[in-house]
C-alpha cells in the first residue's frame, strides 16, 4: 500500500468522525416512527436510542485508546466496526424498543473505536504545524456534518422506513473501513507498541480525582455536554409536538447546527486574549439568562410563531455554547496531564460521556409536550457548571 496524500488522509479521518455524528443525528428523524412501532404505549422512550448510544460510546472510549497502542491501530478499529455493523444488523430486524436500545449501546462500543483511534493515527503519522492545519480541517468537516445527517436520515426513511437507516450505517462502516484497509498502512509498528495495562489506566484515573482543576474541568464538561445532549434528545418531539413543524425539522436542524462551527471559529480567534476559563464561565452566564428567558416564556401565551422563533433561538445559543465550552474545557484538563495524555483522553472523555447521557436521559423522558421540563433540566445544569467555573476560578488564584 502506497502512503496516503495528505488530501485523502483527512477524507478518510474525516469520515471516521463522522461515525459518531451520523450515527446520532440521522436517527432523530426516525424517532416519532420509532416510538409509535415499538413504543406506542409510551412514544416518548424512543428518546433513549441516542443516550443508549452515547452510553456506549462513552464505556468504549475508556479502553479502546490503551488497546491501540498494545495491538495497533487498524485491528482496533477493525474490531470495533465489526461490532457497529453487528449491532446495526440486530437493530434492523429487532421487534422491541428494549432490543434496539441494547444493540445501540453495543453500537456505541463499536462506534468509539474510529473516535479515539482517528485522533492517534494523526499523530502517529504527522506532528506540529502540519498535524494542526490536517486536524482543524477534518474536525471542520466534522462540524458540517451533522448538518446534514437529519436530512439524510430524512430522506432514507422516505425512500424506505426508518430500518433502512441501519442499513444505511451498515455500508457507511463498510465503506471507511475498507477504505481504511486497502489504502493506509498500520501506522503503529510492532516496536512502538505498549503493553495493556489496566493499573495505568486506574492510575491516570486516580491523577485526574486529585487535581483539582482538573477534577472540576470533568465534571463542568459533563454538564455541558449532558446540556447539549438534553437538547438533541428533545429537539424533534419539540418541533413536531410542541410546534407542529416536523416537516421542517431537519431544515432548522441544519441552518441551527452550522453555529456550533461559527462557535469554534470565535473560540479559536479570542481565546488566547480572553483565556479558556472565562470564556466558558462567560457562555455559561449567556446560557443561564437564555434558559431562564425559555421557562418563563414557557408559561405564557405567545403567538405561535414568536414561540418557535425564540426557541430556535434558544437551540441555537445551546449549540453555541458546545462549539465555545466543550474544547476549553477538554484543554483546560489535559494541561496538567501531559505525562499521560493518551490515557487520561480516553479516561477524560469516557467519564464525561458517560455521566452526560445518564443526566440528560431523564430530562428527555420528562417532555410533556412543551419546551418546560427542556428548559428546567438545562438551567439546572447549567447553573450547576457555572458554580464550577466559579470554583475553579478560586482554586487558580489560590495557586
Amino acid at each position: 500500500m502506497s502512503r496516503m496524500s495528505q488530501t485523502e488522509f483527512i477524507a478518510l479521518i474525516a469520515m471516521m468522525f463522522a461515525t459518531i455524528a451520523f450515527s446520532i443525528d440521522s436517527m432523530l428523524p426516525a424517532l416519532p416512527e420509532i416510538g409509535l412501532e415499538l413504543s406506542p404505549d409510551d412514544p416518548n422512550r424512543a428518546q433513549l436510542i441516542l443516550t443508549a448510544f452515547f452510553l456506549g460510546l462513552g464505556l468504549g472510549t475508556l479502553f479502546v485508546g490503551p488497546v491501540s497502542d498494545a495491538m495497533g491501530r487498524k485491528p482496533v478499529i477493525i474490531a470495533g466496526a465489526s461490532v457497529y455493523i453487528l449491532a446495526s444488523l440486530v437493530a434492523v430486524y429487532a421487534q422491541s424498543l428494549e432490543v434496539v436500545l441494547a444493540a445501540r449501546v453495543v453500537q456505541g462500543l463499536g462506534a468509539a473505536a474510529p473516535r479515539v483511534v482517528a485522533l492517534a493515527i494523526m499523530r502517529d503519522l504527522y506532528a506540529g504545524r502540519i498535524m494542526a492545519r490536517m486536524m482543524s480541517i477534518a474536525m471542520m468537516i466534522f462540524v458540517i456534518f451533522p448538518a446534514f445527517a437529519p436530512l439524510m436520515g430524512a430522506g432514507i426513511i422516505a425512500l424506505a422506513g426508518w430500518r433502512a437507516i441501519f442499513w444505511a450505517f451498515v455500508a457507511f462502516s463498510l465503506i471507511s473501513i475498507t477504505w481504511m484497509q486497502t489504502r493506509l498502512s498500520e501506522p503503529l509498528p510492532k516496536a512502538k507498541r505498549r503493553p495493556l495495562r489496566l493499573d495505568t489506566i486506574l492510575a491516570a484515573i486516580r491523577e485526574m480525582a486529585m487535581h483539582p482543576t482538573v477534577r472540576l474541568s470533568v465534571l463542568a464538561q459533563t454538564f455541558c455536554m449532558a446540556i447539549m445532549l438534553s437538547m438533541i434528545t428533545s429537539v424533534q418531539q419539540a418541533y413536531d409536538q410542541t410546534f407542529g413543524r416536523a416537516d421542517e425539522f431537519p431544515f432548522w436542524f441544519a441552518a441551527v447546527a452550522g453555529v456550533t462551527g461559527a462557535a469554534s471559529l470565535l473560540n479559536a480567534a479570542v481565546v488566547v486574549r480572553i483565556g479558556m476559563r472565562r470564556m466558558v464561565t462567560w457562555t455559561l452566564a449567556m446560557q443561564i439568562g437564555f434558559s431562564t428567558l425559555m421557562l418563563v416564556l414557557s408559561t405564557l401565551p405567545l403567538a405561535p410563531n414568536l414561540a418557535f422563533g425564540m426557541f430556535v433561538a434558544w437551540q441555537a445559543s445551546v449549540f453555541f455554547m458546545a462549539g465555545t465550552a466543550l474544547g476549553n474545557l477538554n484543554a483546560i484538563a489535559m494541561e496538567p496531564l501531559g505525562h499521560i495524555a493518551g490515557t487520561a483522553a480516553s479516561a477524560f472523555g469516557a467519564i464525561t460521556t458517560v455521566l452526560a447521557s445518564l443526566l440528560a436521559a431523564p430530562v428527555g423522558l420528562a417532555f410533556d409536550g412543551t419546551t418546560r421540563p427542556l428548559a428546567i433540566g438545562i438551567l439546572l445544569m447549567s447553573l450547576a457548571a457555572f458554580a464550577l467555573m466559579l470554583r475553579m476560578a478560586r482554586v487558580e488564584r489560590r495557586v
